[in-house]
């Protein structure tokens, strides 16, 4: 399947940084806001936000929906992170703010699973964090918390970006960024993690960040920088959707990459026709057939049909 630019549309204006997006069968659109909470975009374009009442900083990253309709912020601070409890009053509680008697690092990304489990990611430990933009660094990890705390259960991952567990609940899969590759772990009934399995590894100009599964099992994967998406099917094999690349800012990143001084400079700018650094996709629409982007350097939802359903995320009926 190939989707072309023209079959692409944008939902929403003046968004802040929507680097994470999350669909609901309510129709609106969810996405993280630097301005300290949550935007939701509803079908019509209009945006509402969530904001936190607090004098702190707050820097959305990954967000979820819990089952009360309130939100979870992976957030994303210059030297400590954090996982926030964002009510839709502005009501903000520190939910995760240490892990395994240390202050957690900067968070890139948070999910609730259907048992009440939270799943975030920490990409690097090292400050500040471009400095882990390198192909043989390996200092992120996995945290879960349940109701026996909070623990690192996977560790020595390369950038640790957006996770998911899949739709039968035996594996969880996570993006390594600057690894360049997608794994997975076998998912124990006690929330531990099995030994790590490359599922694929990407070529020349991906850089994997957001993924969500699709109805026949395959994962759709997002790549910064190349504004691409590309699909994995469930044996591996890849295929690519879209492709907003702009050659030349590519091959300058990618110089950048291999001789080991990737920098914030390289992230910073989109040179995509229409797309400005992609970071995010989810699935919604009535029949899950639309395809949401979230981005780094955006101020609107892309979005686009797909001939492939997505699979509803556990969170899909959570915005009442």
């Amino acid at each position: 399947m190939k989707i072309s630019l023209d079959q692409i549309s944008f939902l929403g204006a003046r968004l802040r940084r929507p680097e994470c997006v999350l669909a609901t069968a309510s129709g609106r659109v969810f996405a993280s806001d630097w301005g300290g909470g949550v935007a939701a975009v509803a079908p019509d374009g209009a945006v509402t936000r969530y904001l936190a009442r607090t004098d702190q900083q707050i820097k959305p990253n990954g967000i979820a929906l819990r089952p009360d309709g309130s939100f979870l912020i992976a957030h994303l601070g210059a030297e400590k992170g954090a996982i926030f409890h964002l009510r839709r009053d502005g009501e903000l509680a520190t939910l995760i703010g240490e892990v395994e008697g240390a202050a957690l690092p900067p968070a890139n990304f948070v999910l609730e699973d259907d048992k009440g489990r939270i799943w975030a990611t920490v990409s690097t430990r090292l400050v500040p964090r471009h400095l882990g933009y390198r192909r043989d660094h390996a200092d992120g990890f996995i945290l879960m918390s349940d109701a026996n705390g909070v623990r690192i259960v996977a560790d020595d991952l390369g950038y640790t970006n957006e996770l998911a567990v899949d739709p039968a609940g035996a594996w969880l899969y996570v993006n390594e960024t600057f690894a360049r590759r997608l794994s997975r772990f076998a998912l124990r009934a006690d929330g531990a993690l099995g030994r790590r399995e490359t599922v694929t590894e990407f070529g020349e100009g991906i850089f994997p960040d957001g993924l969500a599964f699709d109805r026949e099992g395959a994962l759709w994967i997002v790549s910064i920088v190349s504004n691409q998406v590309v699909r994995v099917l469930p044996g591996g094999q890849q295929e690519t959707v879209l492709d907003d690349g702009d050659p030349d800012h590519v091959a300058w990143v990618e110089a950048a990459y291999n001789s080991g001084g990737l920098a914030r400079e390289h992230l910073d700018i989109a040179k995509g026709k229409l797309l400005k650094n992609i970071s995010s996709l989810a699935f919604g629409g009535p029949d899950l057939k639309t395809v949401y982007l979230g981005c780094l350097l955006g101020d609107a939802v892309a979005t686009f049909r797909s001939p492939v359903a997505g699979w509803p995320p556990c969170h899909w009926d959570y915005d009442r």
